[in-house]
Parts: C-alpha cells; structure tokens; sequence
C-alpha cells in the first residue's frame, strides 16, 4: 500500500465514522465531515496534506516495490 492509497482509505474512513455520528450521536459530527472534504480540496490544488506526511514518518512508502502493480496501475499507464 502507498501513501496515496492509504490516503484515500482514511479519508473515506473519517468521512463514513463523521457522517455515521453525525446521523446518530450529534448533527456536530458533520463539520469534521466538512473539514475532511476541505482538506481533500486544498490538497488536490497544493499538493500537499498533512496526513500524508504523517504516513511518511509511519514508514508507508510513495512507491510501491518493483514487481508489485497497485490497484490504479491501469490508470496510470
């Protein structure tokens, strides 16, 4: 897994978990959906998310090993 796949899974994550307690817990919930989504947006214009670095220091690699294809190997070719 790299960095970007683990990403886009824990932004998915927060979003599901935020929007779930939004719905059951407190309506609150839902402005950490809406932080999660301007984050998305800004990262997708700068380049750059704090998440990202984050995974970098937790040792999950920018590239996968040679040899192994990612799930978005096809889009990418």
């Amino acid at each position: 897994m790299t960095v970007n796949d683990a990403l886009r899974a824990i932004a998915g994550f927060f979003v599901l978990v935020s929007v779930a307690l939004g719905y059951l817990v407190h309506p609150g919930f839902f402005l950490f959906t809406a932080f999660v989504g301007v984050n998305l947006l800004q990262s997708g214009f700068s380049k750059w998310c704090p998440m990202m670095a984050i995974l970098r220091k937790a040792g999950v690699k920018d590239i996968l090993p040679e040899g192994k294809a990612s799930c978005c190997a096809a889009e990418a070719a």
